[in-house]
C-alpha cells in the first residue's frame, strides 16, 4: 500500500507537543515527510534548548507514523533550529564587526538573531540557484564562482553566497580579504568582479578551522541569508558544501530556492555521490535544474590531443538516465585552476577566451530558461 505525504502529516497531527500544547503539524515542526520502499521519513525541527525533552515526542511521532498501513520502517530525525542564546558583549573591531570569539566561531550576531520568517523570500532577491555536489573535489566552487561572474557579465544583478561553512573558498577565488562591515543591524557584503559576495571565510583568518555542530551551521547560514544587505538581486548563487547535510537541508527549508545544479566529474565514483545529491533535492522538493560535467576533457597544450582523464560523458549519461537536463561540459584546464587560485575566476580574467565559453554557455541556458 502506498503512503502519501498527507498520510504522514495526518498521523503526526495526532501527536501533541506538550511544551506548546499544539500538535506537531499545527506547531510547524514537521519537515520533509516522505515515503519510499516501505520506509517513512520525517524531520522534526525544534528549539535547540528543548532538544533533550523532545526525545519522547519523537518516539510518539514515530509510533504514530509506524501504525500507518504499508509502513514497515520509520526514520524520524530531530534537528535544532531557533534563536541562539544571548551573546556576551564583545569588543568591536575597527570595521565595526565583532571579532571572532576564541575557538574559531565568528560572532555573526548583529542586532537580534533572525527569527523564522513567515515568507521564505530573501528580501530583494528574485531567484536563488544552489550549486551542490555529492562529494568534494569536483570543482563545485569553481563552477559557482564562474557561473556567477558569467551571469553578471550577461547583465544580471548577481550575489554569491559561500555556504560551505567548513571549507569556504570563495573569498580566495574572488580575491577578497577585507572583513565585511556592519551598520549595526546588517552585514554589508563585499563587491568583486561585478558580484555582491559573502562568505564565512571573510570573517575568519584563512587558516582557522570552523569547528561547529549542526545548529551553529544552520544559524550561520540563516544569518548570512537574512542579515546581509544583499540589495536588489536578479539571482543569488549559493555555493553549497559537498554532500547532503545540514546546510543544504536548511537552505531548501528556509529559502525559496529556484533550483539546484549538481556538479560532478565523469568518473563513476563521483557520479555515485552525485546521484545522492539528486535524491536529496528531490526529497526536499527542490527543482533540479540539471547536471554539469566538470573536468570533462583535458587538451594537451603540446600536441593538442584531447584526453578524458576522468572518463567522458558520464554526467551526460546519468542526466539522461535520471530524466534531468544536461547543462554542459567544463574542461580541465590549467588556466581555470590558476585564475581561481589567484583571485580572478577565468570568466573575469579572460571573458572572451576559450576556457570561459563553457561558463558563458551555462549562464545563457539558465537565462534562456527564465531561471536566472
Amino acid at each position: 500500500m502506498s503512503v502519501t505525504r498527507e498520510d504522514i502529516l495526518k498521523a503526526l497531527s495526532r501527536v501533541v507537543d506538550p511544551g506548546q500544547g499544539k500538535d506537531l503539524v499545527a506547531a510547524d515542526m514537521v519537515r520533509a515527510p516522505v515515503f519510499e520502499n516501505g520506509t517513512a521519513r520525517f524531520i522534526l525541527e525544534v528549539d535547540p534548548a528543548r532538544g533533550r525533552e523532545m526525545g519522547p515526542v519523537l518516539k510518539a511521532a514515530e509510533a504514530a507514523v509506524g501504525a500507518l498501513p504499508g509502513v514497515t520502517k520509520v526514520q524520524g530525525v530531530l534537528t535544532a533550529h531557533g534563536p541562539a542564546a544571548p551573546a556576551q558583549p564583545a569588543a568591536r573591531g575597527p570595521a565595526g564587526v565583532p571579532p571572532p570569539p576564541p575557538g574559531g566561531a565568528p560572532n555573526l550576531k548583529i542586532g537580534r538573531h533572525p527569527q523564522p520568517q513567515a515568507s521564505k523570500k530573501i528580501p530583494g532577491v528574485d531567484k536563488i540557484i544552489a550549486v551542490g555536489s555529492g562529494k568534494g573535489g569536483v570543482g563545485k566552487s569553481t563552477v559557482s564562482a564562474n557561473l556567477a561572474v558569467a551571469l553578471a557579465r550577461a547583465g544580471k544583478r548577481v550575489g554569491l553566497l559561500d555556504a560551505d561553512i567548513h571549507g569556504p573558498s570563495q573569498a580566495r577565488m574572488l580575491g577578497l580579504s577585507e572583513r565585511p562591515r556592519s551598520d549595526g543591524e546588517t552585514i554589508i557584503p563585499l563587491q568583486a568582479h561585478g558580484l555582491t559576495a559573502m562568505s564565512i571565510g571573510l570573517m575568519l583568518p584563512e587558516d582557522e578551522a570552523v569547528i561547529w555542530r549542526g545548529p551553529m551551521l544552520m544559524g550561520a547560514l540563516q544569518q548570512m541569508m537574512n542579515q546581509v544587505r544583499w540589495g536588489e538581486l536578479d539571482v543569488l548563487v549559493v555555493d553549497l558544501p559537498p554532500g547532503t547535510g545540514d546546510v543544504a537541508l536548511s537552505l531548501c527549508q528556509k529559502a525559496e530556492v529556484t533550483g539546484a545544479i549538481i556538479v560532478s566529474t565523469p568518473q563513476d565514483v563521483a557520479l555515485l555521490d552525485a546521484k545522492k545529491a539528486v535524491a536529496m533535492f528531490r526529497k526536499l522538493e527542490t527543482p533540479i535544474l540539471g547536471l554539469v560535467e566538470n573536468m570533462s576533457v583535458f587538451v594537451c597544450p603540446h600536441c593538442g590531443q584531447p584526453s578524458h582523464i576522468f572518463g567522458h560523458d558520464g554526467a551526460k549519461a546519468e542526466a539522461q538516465r535520471l530524466g534531468l537536463p544536461f547543462l554542459g561540459e567544463i574542461p580541465l584546464h590549467l588556466d581555470i585552476r590558476v585564475s581561481g587560485d589567484e583571485g580572478a575566476p577565468i570568466v573575469a580574467r579572460d571573458p572572451d577566451g576559450p576556457q570561459a565559453q563553457a561558463f558563458h554557455a551555462l549562464a545563457a541556458k539558465l537565462i534562456d530558461g527564465g531561471l536566472a
